[in-house]
């Protein structure tokens, strides 16, 4: 068994820059815990801004400091401890403050869950944040078969599932976003509606029936237009609203048993097909840096991954990077 790895840090907050790999070694348990071989890590917006110190207040860090909440990966140890987790097994789940972007991570067992054998990899490493943000405000709004409800950002990280989760509940779905991003949604069940203005008159005429809930992921006018189409302030979910979601679960302490209730449940509805999490970007693990970089432009469909083994010769070294990255990888060389 390999005993060195590496994992990413930054010594002060700011921008991609300051990230850099330090070596790593292989990590020893506590009794209730078990070492990870990371095989995907997810990438988030919200790991952007703390590591930018849009944060300092509510998520303040401790340098050198770590990212990453999102992991899939293979148990190399467990602690004396564990019983229901046996070395060899393919989990996905959380690291507990950080940490997923590395070879290890060491988590309490009850972080984890059992990855299902026809799950990917690079969707189970980046399901975590998203994913339970999603099914968290999706379970508040009680949707049903009488309920119309608008997603704004509809293709992004978090929006897409809670489309699919609403869909999966009953409801008929709008879904706002580019028009480059209609085909990907109408391949989801949604109604795809672009922002704008006369975006109330488009919403309106699409579905000939009231709208009555609203998940808002982008903030802006959406209030207001949400008030507009008559939605109640009690089926409004709003872009802060999703922000303590997220801090809720990325803060998720060791005996917090819901994240891994939640992601087991989603882990069964990908692996039965009731939703489909789309990988937009799926980077190798040494260009972690150009693929934070191209989740910050914001234009990304679904998620954005690292992958820490994968397969790539080197002929094609710059094929992943989108136009940005591209220019900074070949600055920096």
């Amino acid at each position: 068994m390999a005993r060195s790895g590496k994992a990413v840090e930054f010594d002060r907050y700011g921008d991609i820059d300051e990230l850099h790999f330090v070596a790593q070694e292989l990590p020893v348990p506590a009794d209730d815990e078990v070492v990870v071989e990371v095989v995907a890590a997810g990438l988030n917006h919200i790991e952007n801004f703390i590591r930018q110190g849009d944060f300092v207040d509510r998520l303040p860090l401790e340098f050198p400091a770590r990212q990453g909440s999102c992991f899939a990966g293979i148990v190399k140890k467990r602690g004396a401890a564990v019983r229901d987790l046996a070395i060899g097994a393919e989990v996905l789940g959380h690291s507990i403050g950080g940490g997923a972007h590395a070879t290890w991570v060491t988590v309490p067992a009850t972080a984890v869950v059992k990855k299902p054998m026809n799950v990917e990899w690079e969707v189970a490493g980046g399901l975590y944040l998203a994913g339970v943000t999603a099914y968290d405000i999706v379970r508040g709004l009680h949707l049903g078969a009488e309920d119309v409800v608008v997603v704004t950002a509809a293709a992004g990280g978090v929006g897409h599932i809670e489309c699919q989760l609403a869909k999966a509940a009953g409801a008929t779905v709008i879904g706002t976003c580019s028009p480059r991003n209609h085909d990907y949604l109408r391949s989801i069940g949604v109604i795809p509606i672009t922002y704008g203005d006369g975006i109330q008159e488009r919403i309106e005429a699409a579905v000939k029936r009231p709208v009555t809930a609203f998940i808002d992921n982008h903030g802006g006018d959406n209030p207001e237009l949400a008030t507009a189409l008559g939605v109640p302030a009690s089926r409004f979910s709003s872009s802060d609203d999703r922000l303590d979601v997220e801090v809720r679960f990325i803060t998720a302490e060791r005996d917090d048993a819901e994240p891994a209730m939640i992601l087991g449940a989603l882990a069964k509805l990908i692996a039965e097909n009731k939703v489909r999490v789309l990988i937009s970007g799926f980077y190798p693990f040494d260009a972690v840096a150009q693929a934070f970089d191209d989740l910050a432009e914001k234009h990304s469909r679904g998620k954005v991954v690292v992958g820490m083994q994968p397969v790539e010769t080197g002929a094609r070294s710059h094929w992943y990077l989108s136009g940005k990255a591209r220019a900074v990888a070949e600055a920096r060389d």
